[in-house]
């Protein structure tokens, strides 16, 4: 067996090389059994308030009662989220989900365009929304299948005082919160208060449900719906118990969880794998506040934080981050993008702990790769594959290439996702048989451990998000004075990449605040291009498509 999977002459010997993809029968069977065990510990914390496993239950009960007992969803309805790091992610994703729900991650930072494509791709039933992306959806909820609006504030599950100072803050003094019109919307603070006490209808979940709809970036211009199972999850989740076994203790760590819930990486990685572990979850709702992050990192010493490079590059370089007590801390996880070797032994040295690179996406839920948390790391690769991971590298052709030669990293295990949804032609493209077609090219070295080396597919990645050139240059295409666009990558000192856009003019009065201006009314704002130059031509292959990789 040794000689089909050379990485096993380096596994970690503690580390099983398969898993019973069977060890969990669902996320709701996960919720209860954490509940049961940890009851009043602490769950979950933001801005200082924190809320026990026994208090997250009650919450999650009331939601789910309120959802089975106030409207007409019913077992695999789209449920979307759309809110930063706050205690209410987790109350409603757990919710919905007890109430049999598929959950839609929904960035907030998305603008009406990006929202409706997403909505109406999804078939999105009913969503949660934070108060201050609300005039969006008022935008475009007539153009979507949303039935049901939960609004909430910032503030809502902080508690008296406290929440009520913030939410008057944030929306008289801050004036964070536009104006907006939701007339049949309903608070989510409110329906939490009329499920108190009340125990929702038994859902039961099996790993053919569905648990979530990630949507990811596509090639066409428009993302697409990763769907990803219940036994995706639950396989995932089995697979990093393994690869962390006898690491963390159950009931006794704290994890920083700085990067999105929405995002594929936290959401496992933090929410769910340590959720599972009993540990206190301290969410940060803004971390490029450097300094309030930073002071929340000092009242609470760590075990672990996952992040991206630009988040671990950001810390770094500031001042007060020498004075977090790092004595609890066992390992730091990066992903998402391309961990640099300079910000990775910087952190070692401050922290006297690693910074270990894994590897994953969406579509597989997202761990794929990890590096070994005992000590034979390799800086600069993403480690090996986890418990009951087969990874192959892939020539053009779909054949297996020689050992340390390039090719495309392929995928196959209990973590790949199921296809896209409504998307059978992208769905049977993403495949070569069994294993999963990353896009990313990819090499084996003699040890086992893997290394990415470059992108087939032209993504663009913004600080550890995704962006396809396709979609910018869809938008921007749009545009009256627009003729030809490409769009591509280029080197960026703060987020490792940044858009740049090439024009060739229909109308010689198009300027570069006017393009962007355009983008910003229509994407994200990492979307945006940084850098607009204008040409005469592109550069074209002889069938008429521009060729992206001569863009200079």
């Amino acid at each position: 067996m040794s000689d089909f999977f050379p990485w096993y002459n380096s596994y970690p010997s503690n580390v099983p090389k398969v898993i019973d993809p069977n060890k969990y029968k669902s996320l709701n069977h996960v919720f209860d059994d954490s509940v049961a065990r940890f009851g009043d510990k602490i769950a979950f914390q933001n801005m200082d308030v924190q809320m026990s496993f026994n208090e997250l239950n009650a919450k999650v009960n009331a939601f789910a009662w309120y959802l089975q007992n106030n409207t007409d969803l019913k077992k695999g309805d789209r449920f979307a989220i759309q809110t930063p790091n706050l205690l209410q992610f987790p109350v409603a994703m757990f919710g919905a989900m007890k109430a049999g729900l598929t959950l839609v991650n929904t960035n907030p930072l998305y603008t009406p365009h990006e929202m409706q494509h997403q909505f109406k791709d999804a078939g999105v039933r009913a969503i949660l929304i934070l108060e201050n992306f609300a005039y969006h959806l008022e935008e475009i909820l007539d153009q979507t299948d949303i039935e049901y609006v939960f609004t909430t504030r910032i503030g809502d599950l902080l508690g008296g005082l406290k929440g009520g100072i913030v939410n008057f803050v944030v929306k008289r003094v801050k004036k964070m919160v536009p104006a907006f019109k939701l007339p049949t919307a309903k608070s989510f603070k409110a329906c939490l208060a009329a499920g108190k006490g009340k125990s929702p209808e038994h859902i039961e979940l099996n790993h053919n449900d569905i648990a979530f709809l990630q949507y990811t970036g596509g090639t066409t211009g428009l993302s697409k719906g990763a769907i990803l199972s219940q036994g995706n999850i639950c396989g995932n989740l089995s697979q990093i118990d393994a690869w962390l076994d006898g690491l963390f203790e159950d009931g006794k760590e704290v994890v920083i969880t700085a990067l999105p819930l929405y995002h594929i990486f936290a959401l496992t990685a933090n929410c769910i794998t340590f959720f599972n572990y009993g540990a206190r979850n301290v969410l940060i709702t803004n971390p490029r506040d450097m300094k309030a992050f930073i002071k929340d990192m000092k009242k609470n010493p760590f075990s672990l934080i996952t992040g991206v490079n630009t988040l671990f590059n950001g810390m770094l370089n500031q001042e007060a981050f020498a004075e977090v007590d790092f004595s609890k801390l066992k390992i730091s996880l990066g992903g998402g993008m391309a961990l640099q070797d300079s910000v990775a032994k910087r952190w070692q040295e401050l922290t006297d702990s690693p910074l270990l690179e894994a590897y994953g996406l969406s579509e597989t839920s997202p761990a794929a790769t990890i590096n070994p948390v005992n000590g034979t790391h390799r800086m600069g690769s993403i480690g090996l594959p986890i418990p009951s991971t087969e990874i192959k590298i892939l020539d053009d052709s779909g054949n297996e290439v020689e050992q340390g030669e390039r090719g495309e990293i392929a995928i196959k295990g209990p973590q790949v996702f199921k296809g896209y949804w409504n998307n059978e032609e992208a769905s049977k493209g993403a495949f070569k048989g069994d294993y999963f077609l990353t896009g990313d090219i990819g090499v084996m070295d003699e040890d086992g451990f893997f290394k990415i080396v470059d992108r087939k597919k032209e993504m663009i990645i913004v600080s550890g998000f995704n962006v396809f050139p396709s979609e910018v240059e869809a938008i921007i295409s749009g545009h009256p004075k627009v003729l030809e666009v490409g769009v591509c990558g280029v080197p960026d000192e703060r987020s490792t990449e940044a858009p740049k856009a090439f024009i060739v003019k229909k109308d010689d009065s198009l300027t570069e605040e006017e393009v962007k201006e355009h983008c910003r009314e229509l994407l994200a704002a990492y979307k945006v291009p940084k850098h607009v130059v204008f040409r005469d031509e592109l550069p074209k292959s002889n069938v008429g498509k521009i060729l992206r990789r001569l863009l200079e």
